[in-house]
């Protein structure tokens, strides 16, 4: 059961996520996460000591739950199939929904602002960002090792390349919609690599029924 602390530790972060979210890190005070929140100054330093401890805290927060619900969708996605293409192809489709998910639309991603604003955050903030994406890359890497072993490429590749590709397509996709103000770009690029992978491993979707296009053209 969530304690109240707990509970009042969650509203300061989850509050303060979409303010540097829409604001940047250098452009949120604390006093615009007290106004968000209607919680006391007491309240705040009560759970963080400075507003570099709340950056240091909402990172590792955010990457919590970033990396659960990826790891929930991959075991998902291994349970629900047998073949490494296909578990491979539902993690993606599965997280193409999360992106397009009308009632909660990222606006952006964290780890990118992170890393742009480094000057504000300490220096284990930074390496922390760098172990997170690496943790993320390293479930693309498994999957796509499993597909290759299984399904020659038509073209010679690596795991950790594929993997490297993919993250970068969802991060460059995130930006890209802050950037246009376009929504569901990054999972429309994320479709694309579906298509990408298609054609480099043809005998491994030969066959298979067209995955579903979430992403608005």
């Amino acid at each position: 059961m969530t304690t109240k602390a707990e509970a009042t530790r969650e509203r300061l972060l989850a509050a303060t996520k979409q303010l540097v979210m829409s604001k940047g890190f250098a452009g949120m005070a604390i006093d615009d996460v007290l106004k968000a929140t209607g919680l006391t100054k007491g309240a705040f330093f009560h759970h963080f000591r400075s507003k570099k401890d709340l950056a240091d805290q909402l990172m590792r927060w955010y990457a919590e739950g970033d990396l659960r619900m990826f790891r929930t969708s991959l075991a998902q996605a291994e349970a629900a199939y047998d073949d490494p293409m296909e578990q491979l192809l539902k993690f993606l489709t599965d997280f193409e929904a999360y992106l397009c998910d009308p009632q909660n639309p990222p606006r952006g991603c964290m780890y990118a602002l992170y890393t742009y604003e480094d000057g504000h955050f300490e220096s284990d903030v930074k390496a922390f960002v760098a172990e997170t994406l690496q943790t993320w890359t390293a479930m693309y890497i498994r999957k796509f090792q499993e597909v290759i072993d299984r399904y020659p490429p038509a073209k010679p590749v690596t795991a950790k390349r594929l993997a490297e590709m993919m993250v970068s397509v969802i991060e460059g996709g995130l930006i890209l919609e802050r950037a246009y103000g376009v929504p569901g770009l990054a999972a429309r690029q994320s479709e694309q690599f579906r298509d990408y992978l298609g054609l480099l491993f043809p005998s491994a979707v030969a066959g298979r029924a067209e995955q579903p296009l979430l992403a608005a053209k």
